[in-house]
């Protein structure tokens, strides 16, 4: 359990990464490079232990497929709580599709 944690916690930081700066578009593009690869740092400890540790219990495959599910979760929170952006009909059929064929890696 201490993976998926781990997973869901360094997908918070990269979200930020690659799109917190969205909200601040007026300021010049190399603070947004130097703050996302800042917060970028902070993924990358919680991410890189997270598939070492899971890595046995889970294969390479699985690992990944856990953690784009992830980051689909997480973006959708974000993208409406911090970006103020509107989840569609679409969107959730997209990210339903991505879920079934997670579903299909798992399933034995």
């Amino acid at each position: 359990m201490s993976t998926v944690v781990l997973l869901i916690l360094s997908n918070v930081f990269m979200t930020f990464a690659w799109y917190g700066h969205l909200r601040y578009k007026s300021s010049p593009i190399w603070i947004a490079i130097g703050a996302s690869w800042g917060i970028a740092f902070f993924e990358y400890c919680l991410q890189v232990p997270a598939n070492r540790w899971g890595h046995g219990q889970f294969t390479a495959a699985q690992l990944k497929t856990i953690q784009e599910v992830i980051t689909l979760s997480v973006f959708a929170v974000f993208s409406v709580l911090y970006l103020k952006e509107e989840i569609t009909l679409k969107i959730i059929a997209g990210f339903a599709f991505i879920a079934f064929g997670a579903f299909l890696i798992f399933k034995d």
